[in-house]
């Protein structure tokens, strides 16, 4: 769950990074626009994914194998 998570945050950050730099927003273009609803499902899993991630904040670290 994890990996996955933190795959589709990445693709959210990618596509921002897109926005950003060249005002081209992937998921929109490759879905049929940002309000078709693919684009929409595509767009809450990227948010719930980056919600899910804050937990990563909060965990505690797994101790080394040295330890």
């Amino acid at each position: 769950m994890d990996r996955l998570a933190l795959i589709l945050v990445i693709i959210g950050a990618i596509n921002w990074l897109l926005v950003g730099l060249f005002q081209v927003d992937l998921v929109a273009s490759v879905f049929g626009g940002s309000s078709s609803m693919v684009s929409r499902i595509i767009y809450s899993l990227v948010g719930f994914a980056g919600l899910y991630c804050l937990t990563f904040l909060f965990r505690e670290r797994e101790a080394t194998k040295n330890e």
